[in-house]
């Protein structure tokens, strides 16, 4: 998801070499993060994290601890500076630009969505193989055709990029960008890609994720009816 690609990329960043906290630890993090924001009060203990969402205190410790942040015995946590360090730590504090390769239903769903920026996350431009498109916009980002996009892409420098276009052109398109020097790609076609193993790929199978939603909710009857 967002914040795994947002941990790993500020790392390729950085060109520096971090032990990176588990996916289940960064997924807490972020509720971590949304509860601190919601809440006007200036300590709070892990125990007081952990009951809101009813886990226990020895584990929000744990996931904070990846945070680099430690709290005071007896005292807990600084919530402001929790928050703070939380946001450093999942790379919110540092923009990331990327190019969305697909203009269809699904990237232009991606480009017009406006929560990515509360993880710092910019959206620059969108490329697409349609030339009935190439220079017109969405929610403000100019289309450009691939090769032009390509090109963007080495002369500023971007290392991740979003693909929203079908297979098998996701696996081509995953070819160019990584050779224009892409080092992350969210994958959203319904094929995963194949990449070298220094390319940080997060794939996303819409179809895959309701299939299992629907088998949690037929389980879930099966269960009441029992």
């Amino acid at each position: 998801m967002t914040y795994k690609v947002i941990e790993n990329i500020n790392a390729v960043q950085e060109n520096i070499i971090t032990k990176p906290a588990p996916e289940p630890t960064v997924r807490r993090l972020l509720v971590y993060l949304e509860y601190l924001k919601s809440i006007d009060m200036p300590l709070i203990s892990s125990g007081q994290i952990a009951e809101h969402f009813n886990f226990t205190a020895i584990q929000v410790r744990k996931d904070i601890s990846f945070s680099g942040y430690i709290g005071r015995p007896k005292h807990g946590y600084n919530r402001e500076q929790l928050i703070e360090q939380i946001e450093k730590f999942l790379g919110f504090n540092d923009k990331i630009d990327v190019f969305l390769i697909g203009a269809g239903n699904i990237g232009r769903a991606l480009a017009e969505y406006k929560g990515f920026e509360k993880y710092s996350l910019n959206i620059i431009a969108l490329a697409d193989n349609n030339p009935e498109l190439y220079n017109t916009t969405v929610a403000g980002k100019k289309i450009f055709s691939l090769e032009k996009a390509l090109e963007l892409i080495k002369r500023l420098k971007i290392k991740m990029a979003i693909i929203a276009v079908p297979p098998p052109a996701n696996q081509t398109v995953a070819d160019l960008l990584i050779k224009a020097g892409i080092k992350a790609i969210w994958n959203f076609s319904s094929a995963r890609l194949k990449c070298p193993d220094e390319i940080i790929v997060q794939n996303e199978d819409l179809g895959a994720s309701l299939s299992v939603l629907a088998q949690k909710l037929l389980s879930a009857e099966q269960t009441k009816h029992k």
